[in-house]
This record gives C-alpha cells, sequence and structure tokens, in this order.
C-alpha cells in the first residue's frame, strides 16, 4: 500500500520560513495527486494546498496565497510546501494526502492515502 511521511516541520519565529516534504513509497502511482492540509488543537482539519500529477495545476487556500508554494519533484514521488512569512496563525499539524483524482480538490475525504503529520510551530 502507499505510505506518505512528512518531514521538515520545526518551531520557528514569525516571519521565518519552513520547507515541508512529503515522500511516497510502495504502491505508488505517477499521476498521483497530492496535497497538504493542516489541524491547529481545537480546530477542523483544513485544506491547504494542492498539485495535479504532473504538476501544472494548484489550488491554495486564500489564507496562504502568496506565501506559500507546493510543489513536486520530477520523479512525481515527494511533494514540497515552500511556506514564507509564517505567522502564528500557520500553527498545526500538517499532514500530507494523496490520491488518483480527475480533479484537484480541496476536500480530505477525496484523498485515501495520508502521512503522519509533522508539527509547525510559529512563536509570536
Amino acid at each position: 500500500q502507499v505510505q506518505l511521511v512528512e518531514s521538515g516541520g520545526g518551531l520557528v519565529q514569525a516571519g521565518d520560513s519552513l520547507r515541508l516534504s512529503c515522500a511516497a513509497s510502495g504502491r505508488t502511482f505517477s499521476n498521483f495527486a497530492m496535497g497538504w492540509f493542516r489541524q491547529a488543537p481545537g480546530k477542523e482539519r483544513e485544506f491547504v494546498a494542492a498539485i495535479s500529477w504532473n504538476g501544472r495545476n494548484t489550488d491554495y487556500t486564500d489564507s496562504v496565497k502568496g506565501r506559500f508554494t507546493i510543489s513536486r519533484d520530477n520523479a512525481w514521488n515527494t511533494v514540497h510546501l515552500q511556506m514564507n512569512s509564517l505567522k502564528p496563525e500557520d500553527t498545526a499539524v500538517y499532514y500530507c494526502a494523496a490520491d488518483l483524482l480527475v480533479m484537484l480538490s480541496a476536500s480530505s475525504e477525496d484523498y485515501g492515502y495520508w502521512g503522519q503529520g509533522t508539527q509547525v510551530t510559529v512563536s509570536s
């Protein structure tokens, strides 16, 4: 089965940058769409960004537009989330997700494969 492992989280100051990575292994497909979600304490899991299997289409939630960039390697088995100008409101556990999708989706229910999450903490 597909396994996703996130890395790159940590504790940073407001205004700093972090680069998250998600490596896929197992029975993966090059045409998986991949996305990032996050969940803060006491809040629902929310969509952050997604990228199509060929990298030509991306989508972002409004709160991160202009600050975050999603990308994937040429091997198609790794996705990155470059996070700039981090704010305390970005503090959350960030999860990588993947699945075969006709269109990009902001719904967690449309993704069948999930990583374990990586903690991002932004102090003011």
